[in-house]
């Protein structure tokens, strides 16, 4: 298993990380999956056989039942690997149970600290932007955690360029622990990543940790044009993440049809195409893998170890060409002015 530095930090982490989002299956992720403590601990060992050793979470997978079952697939081994978990999103009724608050972010860290298990996380996200919080606030709350042992690293997911660049400005600012990493979504079926999260994560050296690398199943090879969408697919369970309206199917299938002759060359699942492809990309550190099922999870590892060639690249960067949009496509008219634009 290849290992790669993430973002600015001296962590390596490995190319690929489990995520954790189908343990459980209960408070809104049951079309997610329902593994649970058994499966769960077949699945962490199998990693860590593989050389996998980052698990990810949150706090919100099924309402903390992810973390806790987690915790007990990993007992026995937590100073071999690395645990990523998230808070931001609600985990109660009350209105200071959701958001980048000093008070939530402290109390939600000592929360998972308790269901995980451990004394100390990893990798700890902000889960999305939280607009009503000044940053400075966020930012020195979580400061405060890596000051005390309790956090490694901190990470951000799912914020927008602004966003990521004006909190890497106050933690230089105050001397205070910045985001070494970004979680984002990113794949051959949506590329927008690349327009802005991308160069910044160049230029200011955040690593990136895919989440839904495969587009919650639909580059798994069981989507194809002229047949049914899968009836057992997350995306008919009501699992996916990812809205309808930001899915192309007409891109999707040119996609596959691509995926499905360089399958043809390479001996390769269309699955494992689709992560290598986004391996050989920029920034990209680790790609969270999801799995419900242990022969899932072992057809997903057979992405490394080998890449894909230029030719066979250029051909599905062709394929899942997506028109930008303002100042996206402007910027793109003068790549002697934006060399960051010239990753492909």
């Amino acid at each position: 298993m290849e290992y790669r530095q993430l973002g600015a930090s001296g962590l390596y982490v490995p190319v690929l990380t489990l995520g954790t989002a189908t343990f459980g299956g209960t408070n809104g992720f049951e079309g997610w999956g329902a593994t649970q403590v058994t499966e769960a601990t077949r699945m962490v060992n199998l990693c860590m056989d593989a050389g996998l050793n980052l698990f990810d979470t949150a706090d919100v997978y099924s309402r903390g039942l992810s973390e806790e079952i987690l915790g007990k697939a990993v007992k026995g081994q937590r100073d071999k690997l690395l645990i990523s978990t998230k808070a931001t999103f609600r985990m109660g009724d009350d209105r200071n149970q959701l958001g980048s608050s000093r008070f939530h972010i402290i109390k939600a860290c000592e929360d998972s600290l308790k269901r995980l298990d451990t004394d100390y996380i990893d990798i700890y996200h902000m889960h999305g932007f939280d607009a009503n919080t000044p940053i400075e606030e966020t930012l020195h709350a979580l400061d405060t955690l890596v000051s005390s042992g309790k956090v490694r690293y901190i990470a951000c997911s799912n914020f927008s360029g602004w966003h990521l660049m004006k909190s890497l400005s106050i933690s230089e600012k105050y001397g205070w622990s910045r985001y070494v990493a970004h979680q984002v979504y990113y794949s051959l079926l949506n590329r927008e990543f690349e327009w802005e999260l991308m160069p910044l994560g160049i230029d200011q050296k955040v690593g990136s940790l895919v989440w839904s690398p495969l587009a919650a199943g639909r580059l798994g090879g069981k989507y194809r044009r002229n047949q049914p969408i899968p009836a057992d697919g997350r995306v008919a369970r009501g699992g996916s993440p990812i809205p309808e309206e930001a899915t192309s199917y007409e891109r999707l299938y040119a996609i596959m049809d691509v995926l499905d002759q360089i399958a043809e060359e390479t001996g390769k699942s269309v699955a494992q195409i689709s992560l290598n492809w986004l391996l050989q990309r920029p920034t990209i550190s680790s790609l969270v893998i999801g799995a419900s099922s242990e022969e899932q999870l072992k057809k997903n590892l057979g992405a490394v170890d080998w890449n894909l060639t230029a030719d066979q690249v250029k051909r599905l960067d062709k394929a899942s060409h997506q028109q930008s949009i303002y100042p996206y496509w402007h910027q793109a008219q003068f790549p002697e002015l934006n060399s960051q634009l010239k990753f492909e």
